[in-house]
């Protein structure tokens, strides 16, 4: 048995032997690879740096000859060559000579560099006269810029300068006049026609092709090891090799921090493992709290007597609760994934309801109101229904659809059904009880109507006794009179027509009809009562006014009433008696417009106390009144819609005023 377990066991141990072996070697082979590619990388920085920099050096010597070119074939009536070449000289430090020769070469005019002592003063002219005639050489050869060998010319301190001369032929009307010679120091080439960035950190310098230096720049800090680049500088008639070396440390240390980033690599590996066990678990006790959630949140959709519908962005039914389902009488498989038309909606209302919903997936959704609807069962019953929906959004705040609480209200319409109808028994109670004040009402209003009569069929019998003394046009003034009672007495059974209707609790006969008119039909009587009573009146009412919707009868009552009492409350002690009836439109809003009747008289005013009981019934300051006038005229006012009010008058007197609505058909 001992045998047995061993085999297996060593064979477990080989497989983690053979593992341990590869990760090693795949570590080694990872060191040594990124070692090799840190010094490729750091290689071909390098590289480029000096490709940038020989770039960098071809550039600005174009351009230098291009500066030259233009010394050539300056004006010189103006300002003298000498001049200019010492404008230039401060202008370009690698420069350290000009000189203007003829063809034999020979120096016509010259100029140093203001920056140091002449570099030639010491060994003259000639020490590098066969450079400068390679250079002129090449440069008439092809005719353009040429330059010569590098030259080491010695100086005072003990030092030298090592120059490279430039020379450019003059040519004028195709005909060689001349060179032009610019005498070039090496180190202040690199100084000024390399970049500093480049030259920050590495070294830059020229050699010959077997490695002499000629020139340096930048500071030699040598590490353990050092990175070279050259890159051939080949200019017309001389080429010079531009040696760069980077002092940069080798990346001896990166293995070391590799191991030291696989190490931590390792470490942070069996990290997330563990976090990763860790987050099983607490994913695990997660699932089972959403899973206990979600039945917690399916037994409450279940005991929900409210139906609830969600709908995706194209109008597709998406979930539906039980009661819901029930609601309608359909199943959740039957409305799952149905669109438009809903299989609830009624036939006659498909069209209405589609462009309601076309409307909320537009964007154009309604505030979260209730709107009501009409849905249909299963087996074709109507039930009213009230709609609340918002937005469905999801985890990401993005809208996914709209949720929608359908309540079924067709109890609670049946319950309003039950009460408005009571509320109409209870209105035709308190109709029957006001009987007797309407018995009331009508002795106190048929009054006027009845001595009108009375007047005009006494007046008619006097006419009739005094016939055979009267002028030719006594026919004619007695049919005006019959007349006149014949239209009091119609007036009177409207009167009695409209009592009759409101105690039957039918709705009265509204028409609409211009304030002209009403006035028109009521001054008959008011004139007759002002003319008893020394009134004069006057009436402010435009002929274009709208038209206002009314019980014509009860209106004119109210007319006759206010005119009436206005009048009456000009007692004998008023100097001019004088009531104004007045029509205009009414301050109005959005969904209404009015107009505002008022009746003014001049007389004593109402005491303030007698003001806060003047519409209270049975209330009266008159020995011969029954109290009822007002109080009809704020009913039937109200009735209307409008409002009765009264205020005083100025200087002296009451205004009543009340409003009608204006007839839709004048809107």
């Amino acid at each position: 048995m001992m045998l047995t377990s061993f085999v297996p066991q060593m064979r477990r141990w080989m497989l983690w032997g053979l593992l341990v072996v590869l990760v090693l070697t795949m570590l080694s082979t990872l060191v040594w690879l990124a070692g090799r590619y840190e010094v490729t990388q750091v290689q071909s920085r390098i590289e480029r740096d000096a490709a940038d920099a020989v770039s960098d050096i071809r550039t600005a010597l174009t351009r230098n000859v291009q500066s030259l070119q233009a010394l050539q074939y300056a004006d010189r009536g103006a300002i003298p060559w000498t001049q200019d070449a010492q404008v230039l000289l401060r202008e370009h430090r690698e420069w350290m000579r000009l000189e203007l020769r003829d063809t034999d070469l020979r120096i016509l005019k010259s100029a140093d560099s203001p920056f140091r002592s002449p570099v030639f003063n010491r060994f003259g002219r000639d020490v590098n006269q066969p450079e400068v005639v390679h250079a002129c050489g090449v440069a008439t050869r092809q005719a353009g810029p040429g330059y010569g060998a590098s030259a080491y010319v010695p100086q005072a301190d003990g030092l030298g300068v090592e120059v490279m001369d430039l020379c450019l032929p003059v040519i004028i009307d195709g005909k060689l006049t001349g060179y032009t010679v610019a005498t070039y120091s090496l180190a202040e080439m690199l100084v000024n026609m390399v970049g500093q960035q480049l030259t920050r950190r590495q070294e830059v310098s020229f050699t010959e092709s077997d490695g002499t230096r000629l020139a340096m720049h930048g500071t030699a800090l040598r590490g353990s090891r050092v990175f070279i680049a050259k890159q051939l500088l080949d200019l017309p008639g001389h080429t010079m090799v531009l040696r760069m070396d980077s002092w940069r440390g080798a990346p001896d240390l990166f293995p070391n921090v590799l191991t030291a980033l696989v190490t931590a690599m390792a470490i942070a590996l069996v990290t997330v493992l563990v976090m990763l066990a860790r987050d099983m678990r607490r994913r695990q006790r997660v699932e089972l709290d959403l899973a206990n959630a979600l039945a917690f949140r399916k037994a409450m959709e279940d005991s929900l007597v409210t139906g609830l519908r969600a709908r995706d962005k194209q109008g597709k039914i998406t979930y539906v609760n039980p009661a819901f389902c029930e609601m309608v009488g359909f199943e959740a498989q039957e409305l799952i994934g149905r669109g438009v038309p809903a299989p609830y909606w009624p036939p006659e209302m498909v069209d209405e309801y589609g462009q309601r919903q076309a409307l909320r997936l537009a964007g154009n959704a309604p505030p979260r109101l209730g709107a009501e609807s009409v849905f249909m069962r299963k087996n074709g019953e109507r039930f009213p229904v009230m709609i609340f929906e918002a937005p469905l959004i999801n985890a990401l705040g993005e809208q996914t659809g709209w949720m929608g609480a359908v309540l079924d209200v067709s109890e609670q319409r049946r319950v309003e059904e039950v009460s408005r109808a009571s509320q109409e028994r209870l209105q035709a109670t308190a109709r029957l009880a006001t009987v007797g004040e309407m018995a009331s009402l009508l002795s106190h209003e048929l009054n006027q109507p009845l001595a009108a009569i009375s007047s005009y069929a006494t007046g008619s019998l006097n006419l009739l006794q005094d016939a055979a003394k009267t002028d030719p046009h006594l026919v004619e003034s007695l049919g005006s009179a019959i007349q006149r009672i014949g239209q009091q007495a119609e007036r009177a059974g409207k009167v009695i027509k409209s009592v009759h209707d409101f105690v039957r609790r039918r709705d009265q006969a509204r028409e609409a009809v211009t304030p002209r008119a009403l006035l028109d039909d009521v001054m008959p009587l008011v004139s007759l009562q002002a003319r008893k009573l020394g009134v004069r009146v006057v009436v402010n009412c435009a002929a274009d006014l709208p038209a206002v919707l009314c019980d014509r009868t009860m209106v004119e009552q109210v007319l006759l009433n206010l005119t009436r009492n206005g009048m009456q409350a000009m007692t004998s002690d008023t100097t001019h008696k004088l009531l104004t009836l007045s029509v205009r439109p009414a301050a109005s809003n959005a969904t209404n417009r009015w107009m505002e009747f008022t009746v003014a008289d001049v007389g004593q005013g109402i005491p303030e106390g007698v003001s806060e009981k003047l519409f209270t019934p049975f209330f009266t300051t008159k020995a011969e009144g029954m109290g009822l006038g007002l109080s009809l005229c704020r009913t039937v006012v109200e009735q209307h819609g409008g409002f009765l009010s009264h205020h005083a008058n100025v200087p002296s007197g009451t205004v009543f005023s009340f409003t009608l609505p204006q007839s839709s058909l004048e809107a």
